[in-house]
């Protein structure tokens, strides 16, 4: 059905953890207008329409979401691998880390689990694809260019070799 390839589109490289970061960044992942939740709003409402070039369109944004969040997901494993004790208690990461260790478990910043409750899949076009509007202008709130300066990550351009880092 897919063909992948074992590297990211856009390649990760964190030059330094940050559990602050990974906090905020983890929303994106699994909040209620990351990727996981929009992967699998489109690729669930595909069935239903009646439109084949609409479903395609649907099967298409859907993949591409899931490669959003295998990205986000390196994101936050490499904001968070190597973290020592006192950078763990003092963020406000720890209450994740009791639970996921430096797992990459889908969840909102404020530490709720993904629940599929935040989308909607009826089965009417019209509301369906409205949600779907409405989803993605939810998710453009998350502009990296409002984030301030000193957020602490040093995050840069180039692939890291490192299967692990993946």
């Amino acid at each position: 059905m897919w063909t992948y390839e074992r590297r990211l589109e856009y390649p990760v490289k964190i030059c330094k953890p940050d559990p602050n970061a990974a906090q905020l960044i983890i929303s994106q992942l699994g909040g209620p207008n990351g990727e996981l939740g929009a992967s699998m709003r489109y690729l669930n409402q595909r069935y239903t329409m009646t439109d084949r070039n609409v479903a395609g369109t649907l099967t298409d944004i859907g993949t591409e979401e899931l490669a959003h969040m295998e990205i986000i997901g390196a994101i936050v494993h490499q904001l968070t691998r190597n973290l020592s004790m006192d950078q763990i208690e003092k963020s406000p990461f720890a209450s994740y880390f009791v639970d996921h260790t430096t797992g990459v478990w889908p969840s909102a910043a404020s530490g709720m689990a993904f629940s599929s409750a935040t989308f909607q899949c009826t089965g009417d076009t019209i509301a369906d694809l409205t949600e779907d509007m409405a989803a993605e202008f939810q998710e453009s709130g998350y502009d990296i260019e409002d984030a301030p300066e000193d957020a602490g990550a040093d995050i840069g351009a180039g692939f890291d070799d490192d299967e692990d880092d993946e």
